[in-house]
């Protein structure tokens, strides 16, 4: 007897998936809701646990396979011991003749390596033959790449070498697109296609808000149990112009504008596999250190790609903070079907006039991207000159003034 493992239930809004990593093969171990596989959507990546404890019997579908819904992925006899021959592992782990040469081919062109194994090798510019793989047959896993990063550093002399290389020795890699990045290509082109998106730019003194983190960071870490950010501030700040200016909150559907009473901020996030935006709900409804302990956990998911379909879909606004990356100015684009994107930036020291007198302090600019089908210019400077005051005087928004 045997039991079948199935790609989960996709989302309505995904047909297919692609099977990113098998963490087990054909005669190993796996113990009961142990992570077998990761399915890679376009939205998120899905963990495939064991539904009992046993030996995996046969692999049906290989990394990198486009499956449906439901789609068969695997066996696995359960309660058998790790050694135990089983039906299907001679015929899952013996090739016909023409698959024993395509093998052979994909093994030569390093089609053999996972999806995720192929982008870290192309992003840290090691060839395959340098990492020792440790998986079935001696294949490369991520583990083995991450260790061999972490035991062979680059030192300088060795990046100078490689500027010194002859131009002959230059090569190119070809690494195919993962589906969230097919995805972010697509909403940014059907953003700059489909909107009048336009730019306008404020800047704002952020020395109040240091000096209030400065003075209170210590007690609200100990009451609250994390780090006041700036991060709460700017949804606090936001949500507060979004209650005033509602055709910022709103969004076009057809012939008709979609105004929403509630206030769902989605917070732009820079995971390993792309930028993705999952949502902060009820922003209105939050503390600062409810704010800070969503950004968090959203942040965190992200990055370990836990995040589900659910925490990513709708959002009113999005705020994306470039400035953690040292950017000082850009042009963020909207994400549909919203109507605006605000863009903060690096905070720097710059001399500023106030009252007739030079003064240096911390100023960071403010980018509000939105579409002006939707938003004229009164609303969209408005929004952001709301957005600059209640920053610069934090205490207007515990006051609502």
């Amino acid at each position: 007897m045997t039991v079948e493992i199935l790609v989960p239930d996709l989302p309505e809004s995904v047909a297919d998936a692609t099977v990113a990593t098998w963490h087990k093969q054909p005669g190993d171990a796996v113990a009961r809701d142990e992570v077998i596989v990761e399915i890679e959507t376009d939205k998120v990546v899905l963990e495939v646990p064991a539904p009992e404890e046993g030996i995996l019997e046969a692999i049906l579908e290989q990394e990198g396979a486009t499956v449906l819904s439901k789609q068969l992925l695997a066996r696995l006899k359960p309660g058998a011991v790790a050694g135990e021959p089983t039906q299907d592992s001679t015929a899952a782990t013996e090739p016909s003749p023409d698959k024993r040469h395509k093998a052979a081919l994909t093994e030569e062109t390093n089609d053999a390596l996972s999806p995720a194994v192929r982008r870290l090798l192309a992003e840290h510019s090691l060839e395959a033959s340098q990492v020792k793989g440790s998986g079935v047959g001696g294949r490369i896993t991520r583990e083995d790449v991450e260790a061999y990063l972490a035991t062979n550093k680059a030192q300088p002399e060795v990046e100078q070498a490689a500027l010194a290389a002859p131009v002959a020795a230059r090569s190119e890699k070809r690494v195919p697109m993962t589906r969230l990045r097919k995805r972010i290509a697509e909403r940014l082109l059907e953003a700059k296609n489909s909107t009048a998106m336009l730019t306008t730019f404020n800047e704002v003194n952020m020395k109040p808000i240091m000096e209030l983190r400065k003075q209170y960071q210590d007690l609200f870490e100990k009451k609250h149990g994390i780090r006041l950010g700036f991060m709460s501030f700017y949804v606090k700040a936001v949500t507060e112009a979004l209650k005033r200016y509602p055709e910022v909150n709103a969004s076009l559907d057809g012939d008709d504008i979609v105004y929403h009473n509630f206030f769902d901020i989605s917070i732009a996030v820079s995971t390993p596999r792309g930028l993705v935006t999952p949502v902060l709900r009820d922003s209105d409804t939050l503390g600062l250190a409810q704010i800070e302990k969503g950004i968090k956990d959203l942040a965190e998911k992200g990055r370990d790609g836990k995040l589900t379909v659910d925490e990513l879909i709708g959002g009113n606004f999005t705020i994306t903070n470039g400035g953690v990356f040292g950017s000082l100015m850009s042009t963020p684009i909207i994400n549909p079907p919203q109507a605006a994107i605000l863009g903060m930036h690096k905070i720097q020291d710059r001399a500023m006039v106030v009252d007739g007198q030079i003064e240096i302090l911390p100023m960071m600019y403010l980018a509000l991207s939105y579409d002006h089908r939707l938003i004229d210019g009164r609303e969209s400077v408005g929004f952001l000159v709301t957005v600059k005051e209640l920053l610069e005087d934090p205490a207007r928004l515990l006051l609502d003034v």
